[in-house]
């Protein structure tokens, strides 16, 4: 777990703390949380500083961290029942949760940050926890290997399991 998270985590229950944090989601409010993550590198407009910016501000909005699954698997526990049903079929059309995943692995770096706060929010309103060490490590690393793993949780999640191999 990284220095951020273990801080957030002991602080969860400084509600002023974290209503400065939730701050740092808003562009024009985000100077209210510089101080508190100024230690952590969480200042400015650089790709690392931004994740950081974000995790702490979704952690401050939805303080339910697990350490199991990603944002793909998130998304699939997010998924309706009928949804989760066309999942299973092959030539299935993408319902909600698989447009916004596919929307999420089409975001660059610039873009990510930003898009991702939408199915935290949402897992919020669902009440489930989100693995924040796991997506504070995706966002910083974010590239190919993070899109593949999301999208592999998400639709392998949905797919049934085939006893033969069709020939």
């Amino acid at each position: 777990m990284s220095a951020l998270l273990d801080y957030l985590v002991k602080k969860k229950d400084d509600r002023g703390l974290m209503a400065d944090l939730r701050c740092a989601l808003v562009e024009s409010k985000r100077f209210r949380a510089y101080p508190h993550l100024g230690y952590f590198g969480g200042i400015g407009d650089e790709h690392e500083a931004r994740v950081k910016q974000t995790v702490a501000g979704l952690f401050a909005s939805h303080p339910e961290p697990t350490l199991k699954g990603n944002i793909g698997s998130l998304c699939f526990q997010l998924c309706s029942d009928d949804e989760r049903n066309e999942l299973r079929k092959v030539d299935s059309k993408p319902g909600t949760m698989a447009k916004r995943l596919q929307y999420l692995i089409a975001s660059n770096r610039d873009e990510i940050c930003e898009r991702v706060k939408r199915i935290v929010l949402r897992a919020k309103a669902e009440g489930l926890p989100v693995n924040y060490v796991l997506l504070e490590s995706d966002l910083i690393y974010w590239g190919d290997n993070v899109k593949t793993r999301w999208a592999t949780s998400f639709w392998a999640s949905g797919a049934e399991v085939v006893d033969e191999i069709p020939e």
